[in-house]
């Protein structure tokens, strides 16, 4: 594809501000529409969470873990013109999870959905073909509104009167608005163990399933219907590829630069100054967290106080460990659960920590990715969902999580994982805070937790600044990979053509 404006005409200037994965995504559509691009980091590497810890001969992905609906960004490549295996390359796994319970039973979910069906009913004695409805159910739900709530502003009227939401007007029925996840959850599955299995999902955008509606029953779709993958070199590929194809196209990024004020002229943006000095720009994006671009770089412009007061998501405390043993009972991607689901999210929506008992989960890439960890070893990425940073001591509560996780894990595993950490490093909600800038280091900005979250969500375009747009995770259609991509779509269609 040939990149407009490539003659004597000067092309209009973008300004990305952050090198999260929706700004270099953002970066990459603009500078193929015609623009010229500047993306400015505050940091010294580009990602945001989407980054990478190498330790002791261990190789962690820092941030994002799960890989889902990969066309996303290869679709990113094939705008270019470019091959995206060139690049970047990942492969489908077999299976997308292994789980646990306390009391001794496991379970392996196949990625062929009739497999784990099958699983489920010799496992928790669940009829297969309960499953495979409930999947359907899922899938169901991600034709009728996937392509609204995902792909398409929500402020513009030609979103509302299109044919796909007429469809979706004829069929409310299907998408489970008027229930939460766990009811819709429960009334399907019946089985204690299979409902808190599908309710897990509401982790996926930092949300309560108990209180978040059951329309995020979309989310097994995207796992069991379209599938888990892994890129050859990890998540941080995904990072590094987008960059590279970035730079390629003749975007710029400035690394450890930190952009201090939007500047604004009539209602208009005319670029950002920076640690560095002034840029002078037609179009700025943020890609910071939208609470901070409106407190910190907007200081004289009036901020929308409602959307800005909605519950924040999740955080999260990361423990990177390097493991001297193999545990072949575990894959990729394994789950630990709770004894009480319940009681587990209403401590970390009231914000009391550590839970009595945290649903524990452990990736492990060099189950697939060998250079990893050392021969032997193996590099456990441990996570458990907290409450988003406020006032709490993080350097106190951080031993009082690892006693906890450790002790869960030995008693499931039948181990003593303490002398088996050689190396450590660890993440916390604070942590988050300062190097991405995400308000109180939550991972998906504001949480899902009413049926009318995904209407709140601050829109990708400022109503009355000209020239001033939103991608990333704290706007809509909201935080993870796969949304964060759609959120630089969404912001390439809406601004102007040149």
């Amino acid at each position: 594809m040939t990149i407009k404006n490539a003659g004597s005409i000067p092309a209009k200037r973008a300004l990305i501000i952050g090198a999260g994965i929706a700004g270099i995504a953002t970066a990459i559509r603009l500078q193929l529409k015609g623009y010229q691009v500047l993306v400015i980091e505050a940091n010294t590497y580009p990602g945001g969470k989407l980054t990478v810890i190498e330790q002791d001969g261990y190789r962690f992905d820092a941030g994002p873990s799960l890989f889902t609906m990969p066309h996303f960004v290869d679709e990113l490549f094939a705008l270019a013109g470019k091959n995206p295996r060139k690049y970047f390359n990942y492969i489908k796994k077999n299976e997308s999870c292994r789980y646990f319970w306390d009391d001794g039973v496991q379970l392996t979910a196949s990625a062929d959905q009739n497999e784990f069906a099958g699983e489920v009913e010799r496992k928790l004695g669940v009829p297969a073909k309960a499953v495979i409805k409930r999947l359907q159910q899922s899938r169901k739900i991600f034709e009728l509104a996937g392509g609204i709530f995902m792909e398409k502003p929500l402020n513009r009227l030609a979103t509302w009167f299109s044919k796909d939401v007429l469809k979706s007007l004829l069929n409310l029925h299907q998408l489970s608005l008027f229930s939460t996840m766990h009811q819709a959850n429960t009334a399907a599955l019946k089985n204690p163990k299979l409902v808190q299995l599908f309710d897990r999902y509401a982790t996926y955008n930092g949300s309560d399933p108990y209180r978040a509606p059951g329309i995020l029953n979309i989310i097994p779709h995207l796992e069991h219907g379209v599938g888990t993958f892994l890129p050859q070199e990890g998540m941080y590929q995904i990072t590094s590829s987008l960059v590279k194809l970035a730079e390629d196209l003749g975007v710029r990024f400035n690394l450890n630069e930190r952009v201090e004020e939007i500047l604004l002229k009539d209602q208009k943006v005319t670029g950002v100054r920076s640690s560095k000095g002034i840029h002078t720009a037609d179009l700025v994006i943020s890609n910071m967290d939208v609470t901070p671009t409106y407190r910190k770089l907007l200081p004289l412009v009036k901020a929308p106080e409602r959307k800005l007061s909605q519950e924040r998501s999740s955080s999260a405390l990361i423990f990177y460990w390097g493991i001297k043993a193999e545990f072949e009972q575990l894959g990729l991607h394994n789950i630990f659960f709770s004894k009480n689901y319940r009681k587990e999210f209403q401590d970390i929506f009231e914000g009391i920590v550590p839970p009595d008992d945290p649903t524990v989960y452990v990736n492990i890439t060099s189950k697939d990715i060998p250079s990893d960890a050392p021969k032997g070893c193996e590099n456990w990425f441990v996570m458990v969902n907290v409450p988003p940073h406020s006032d709490q001591d993080w350097q106190q509560l951080i031993p009082l999580y690892r006693e906890r996780i450790i002790s869960k894990l030995n008693k499931i595993l039948v181990t003593d994982l303490s002398p088996l950490i050689n190396t450590e490093a660890t993440l916390s909600p604070l942590e988050i805070e300062l190097k991405t800038s995400s308000a109180g280091g939550s991972l998906y900005g504001t949480s899902s937790n009413s049926r009318y979250a995904a209407f709140l969500r601050h829109t990708n375009d400022h109503q009355s600044i000209e020239g001033l747009y939103f991608t990333g995770g704290s706007v809509h259609p909201g935080g993870g990979i796969p949304l964060c991509l759609l959120s630089a779509k969404i912001v390439s269609e809406i601004t102007p053509n040149l």
